[in-house]
């Protein structure tokens, strides 16, 4: 690699690196409205990325939350009845969609 190929391809990293993950923020979404509290967008800190939280009851969304979230963990638990389900994405708003 050439030394001008070199400097482009530091300078690419450096742009990426610099650039921050951007989620999507609300603290109470219903299925049935729009984001109630904490609409948003946020910017990742180190070891962030985009977190989605929903919660279903016998199979029907019942509200779902969504944030910047460190050391998130895509996981599946149920608790009184209740299904909760953690997602984590590493896009710009991903955590919108998903």
């Amino acid at each position: 690699m050439n030394r001008h190929s070199l400097m482009l391809f530091s300078l690419f990293c450096l742009i990426v690196e610099a650039t921050s993950l951007k989620c999507v923020t609300c603290h109470f979404r219903t299925p049935s409205d729009h984001c109630r509290r904490g609409f948003g967008i946020c910017e990742a800190q180190k070891y962030e990325t985009c977190m989605s939280l929903r919660i279903y009851s016998n199979n029907t969304l019942q509200i779902s939350y969504m944030v910047c979230q460190r050391f998130c963990n895509n996981l599946v638990y149920i608790f009184n009845n209740r299904t909760y389900v953690h997602k984590c994405c590493h896009l710009d708003y991903c955590n919108f969609k998903i």
